[in-house]
């Protein structure tokens, strides 16, 4: 992949990267559209990995879904220059992890130790092989975008972060990789996430704050076998615990069965 990407740098190509894990869908197909506007005539790289190190759980990494050769259809349907699918990217030996310690606390940090070093890690080492000019991110996984976005500043690379909006199924549920894992039951109470920050939303606007917390909890976990990992009202700038308001975003991390759903939304 590094010899490609020197190559486009010397014929002053512009480069664009989707990082994925794989499993792709309507959301990944909105990223891949709007990195080829961001690159134009340049080069769109989509790379398919799915990354051990940001797994807590082993059965997660198990389960997660892996169909590599529908992945690469869609790539090819929508015209993608480089599908990038490595079988590592780590050596055995290898010692030396990229750590954030200001917007990956909370939430995803906390329910997840490790996650984010996973991610900053596995993001650093594509931006060194790709060498992208803009990479593009989707904002239903909003702290790891926020991460990324540190990342790239701290460590001075060159590399514009976009982030697209949050594709949504018609029942408003994100699109995720993880919805595959869903039975049709679980699938039909999945949606319970975009109702309770629908429901927030409306709570803001009507200045009934009285409870909130409690009551997004009730409306969510009346689902049979549906429970809340965690439940954030945050500064999208600091990513810090607030009281819920306008402009405040709500976080939620819910199990729906086994299969642990995130979403989030400005209110």
């Amino acid at each position: 992949m590094q010899g490609q990407a020197l190559a486009w740098r010397r014929a002053g190509t512009r480069v664009a990267l989707v990082p994925t894990m794989g499993a792709l869908h309507a959301g990944h197909v909105a990223l891949i559209r709007r990195a080829r506007k961001l690159a134009g005539d340049g080069a769109v790289v989509v790379s398919i990995y799915v990354n051990p190190a940001q797994f807590n759980d082993a059965g997660d990494l198990r389960r997660y879904p892996r169909p590599l050769a529908a992945d690469k259809r869609l790539c090819q349907a929508e015209g993608v220059d480089v599908v990038f699918n490595p079988r590592t990217l780590y050596a055995g030996d290898a010692s030396v992890m990229v750590e954030e310690t200001a917007v990956s606390r909370g939430m995803e940090g906390t329910a997840r130790p490790g996650h984010f070093r996973g991610v900053a890690t596995v993001v650093v080492k594509l931006f060194n092989l790709a060498l992208p000019d803009v990479a593009v991110f989707g904002e239903k996984d909003f702290q790891q975008s926020a991460l990324i976005q540190r990342v790239v500043r701290d460590l001075n690379l060159p590399v514009r972060v976009v982030v697209a909006s949050t594709v949504r199924e018609p029942d408003g549920l994100a699109c995720s990789s993880r919805n595959e894992l869903l039975n049709f039951n679980e699938r039909k109470r999945a949606d319970v996430l975009w109702q309770a920050i629908r429901l927030a939303r409306r709570s803001v606007r009507d200045g009934d704050l009285r409870g909130l917390r409690h009551r997004l909890r009730r409306l969510i976990e009346k689902q049979p076998n549906t429970r809340v990992d965690y439940m954030e009202f945050f500064d999208e700038h600091t990513l810090r615990p607030v009281l819920p308001g306008k402009g405040v975003r709500l976080a939620l991390a819910v199990y729906v069965g086994k299969t642990r759903l995130i979403d989030n939304g400005r209110l």
